[in-house]
């Protein structure tokens, strides 16, 4: 037994290396040994992109989102990846203006690291982590001439409209829609995470329309493969071996229906599984409280769990849920998806009527989707999968097939590698001899 230790088009072959590599610099503020699942994901590109040609330097900061130790080196080397890291405020980190103001202070010094010609880089990448940091781009474009393109993860000001923080009509919703407007136009390219999330840019903004390329998370399967879990010593260690268990795992934020979940569990609490919620965030607490209050006992939570630990701990399961709030479609876009794809388990998606998790989970027949207050509904598939184990693993194994064949880090990377030579293609001012590009959908 081991101890610790919607359809994308087919990926277009490597490309030939440049004659000089393209010097490509990531800002983004989080960045492991944080937990969170944005700064994970830029680490397995940023190392994935070197087979591609391209030497990546990253620029975030210290651990401030979730952790298990506040420092990390303020700069590291790994073959052709370099990380900067900067200080980072964590005042109130679990409010949302200590989370503002945070990312305020870390965009600040991302600006003063560009201010530094030998640091910039040819093409810079800028995330929504924090959702202000793209305007950077444009600056530093404006300023020097830069290339810059946008990674959008979530779609800023429309999570603040549905989270009820700001109405549609208020003008600082109304001023960054503006400043989000002029960013996009002056990329060379913007990256979403889905279908829908395209279609809510292209509304705001239909001259970009061209730029946009969809490009999904990943997950490795290599690192996340399938364990049984009488083998698995997580499983064991919590008591997770002889039960029907349903993971949450990651973030539990304002984004995320947590409450539908709950709904299930009433529905359940006499039935013989066991939910299990591995993470923090916003709800986490708002959770502990009904709980209580329903007195239900058929819920068990632990703290997120080391990156060592994440093959043991999602396979410990035998379903996993993703949720998505109603008018969160296309502002935000699950990532857990990919690893539970990636364990072999079947997925059970709570969102609306028209997300794109739908179709995917459909075309990799690996599980259902509810909408969001279907609490009965899934309560009903759960009991359904816990009277049939064949299901349960028929439908695994074809979610890690369908994963494997469209989603690894590799598939990805090249996608990602693609998008940025058709921003170098499209610079006047970076004169390299690159080959032709095939476009993405």
């Amino acid at each position: 037994m081991t101890r610790r230790g919607t359809t994308v088009p087919a990926p277009a072959r490597s490309l030939e290396l440049p004659p000089t590599q393209v010097q490509f610099s990531i800002l983004t503020q989080f960045f492991p040994p944080d937990f969170a699942a944005t700064g994970q994901l830029i680490e397995e590109l940023s190392r994935n992109l070197q087979p591609e040609g391209l030497s990546v330097q990253v620029f975030t900061g210290q651990p401030g989102y979730a952790f298990s130790r506040s420092q990390a080196p303020a700069i590291e080397r790994s073959h052709q990846l370099l990380v900067r890291r900067s200080r980072t405020a964590q005042l109130f980190p679990n409010r949302i203006r200590g989370k503002a103001l945070n990312g305020l202070m870390f965009v600040l010094r991302s600006a003063l690291y560009l201010l530094r010609s030998r640091n910039r880089g040819d093409l810079l990448m800028l995330t929504t982590a924090p959702p202000f940091l793209p305007i950077l781009g444009f600056l530093a474009n404006w300023l020097f001439g830069i290339p810059y393109i946008c990674l959008l993860y979530d779609l800023y000001p429309d999570v603040a409209v549905e989270l009820n923080i700001k109405p549609a009509n208020h003008w600082i919703v109304r001023a960054w829609d503006a400043v989000n407007r002029r960013v996009w136009k002056r990329a060379t390219r913007i990256i979403v995470l889905s279908s829908s999330m395209k279609a809510r840019i292209v509304a705001k903004c239909p001259e970009v329309a061209d730029k946009i390329a969809i490009i999904h998370s990943w997950a490795d399967p290599s690192l996340i493969t399938p364990i049984p879990k009488h083998e698995n010593w997580f499983a064991q260690e919590h008591d997770l071996v002889d039960k029907f268990v349903v993971l949450y795992s990651g973030n539990m934020g304002r984004c995320h229906d947590i409450e539908t979940i709950v709904a299930a569990a009433q529905e359940l609490r006499d039935d013989p599984v066991q939910f299990l919620v591995i993470g923090s965030g916003a709800q986490r607490d708002q959770l502990i409280e009904k709980l209580d209050r329903l007195n239900l006992h058929n819920f068990k939570l632990l703290p997120y769990q080391d990156k060592a630990d994440l093959p043991f701990s999602l396979t410990a399961c035998d379903l996993s849920l993703v949720s998505v709030k109603p008018g969160m479609e296309g502002i935000v876009a699950p990532s857990k998806l990919y690893s539970a794809l990636a364990a072999s388990r079947p997925i059970a998606a709570i969102c609306e009527e028209h997300s794109y998790l739908r179709s995917m989970l459909d075309e990799a027949e690996c599980g259902a989707c509810f909408s969001n207050g279907d609490g009965i509904g899934l309560a009903n598939f759960i009991r359904s999968l816990a009277a049939n184990p064949k299901l349960v693993e028929q439908m695994g194994r074809s979610g890690r097939r369908y994963m494997k064949a469209r989603f690894t880090p590799e598939i990805i990377a090249r996608q990602y590698a693609n998008v940025v030579y058709q921003s170098v293609l499209d610079h006047e001012d970076l004169k390299y001899s690159l080959p032709s590009v095939p476009s993405e959908a």
